[in-house]
């Protein structure tokens, strides 16, 4: 499992097992730590002091600001009808699928196990349960669980825990 010359790992993020990982096309942020069986494809933007635990899936399409926390084995998507083939059985080749954006803000914690589909922002502060689904945006300073993740609570604005 390979890091990529195509990759831009900043001199300062921390891969504990690279020969355990997969990273190709993407960038990642000074002081991020990142897990062992992690694979972040092409195009990836990981920000600055971001912990990826062991066994995450980041797709093409994803976005982490700085200090974002991705529990273990969470699983990004960034299609929202996927196909292996078109409708007349030909493989489906790069473009000819839409590329879904997924963005998590700053300081965001995604729980072990969660699931996020394509298209939601995960606001600055919030907090994802372990295993919740996200299908649709979480507002920042809340916390969402549940399949689909429905609202919790709100966090207080000074709320650093």
């Amino acid at each position: 499992m390979p890091i990529s010359d195509s990759s831009k790992i900043s001199c300062e993020a921390l891969i504990h097992h690279p020969d355990l990982v997969n990273i190709y096309g993407a960038s990642i942020g000074a002081k991020t730590t990142i897990g062992p069986f992690v694979e972040i494809q092409a195009n990836v933007v990981v920000g600055s002091r971001c912990k990826i635990s062991s066994h995450v899936f980041i797709c093409e399409g994803v976005s982490l600001a700085d200090e974002v926390f991705v529990g273990h084995g969470v699983m990004f998507t960034n299609d929202r009808f996927p196909r292996s083939t078109n409708s007349d059985g030909s493989m489906k080749l790069n473009g000819e699928w839409e590329l879904i954006i997924t963005s998590v803000d700053f300081r965001a914690a995604i729980g072990t196990n969660a699931t996020i589909l394509p298209g939601v922002t995960i606001g600055r502060n919030a907090m994802v349960a372990a295993g919740a689904v996200v299908t649709r945006d979480v507002d920042p300073y809340t916390v969402v669980a549940g399949s689909p993740a429905r609202l919790v609570r709100q966090l207080d604005y000074e709320d650093n825990s």
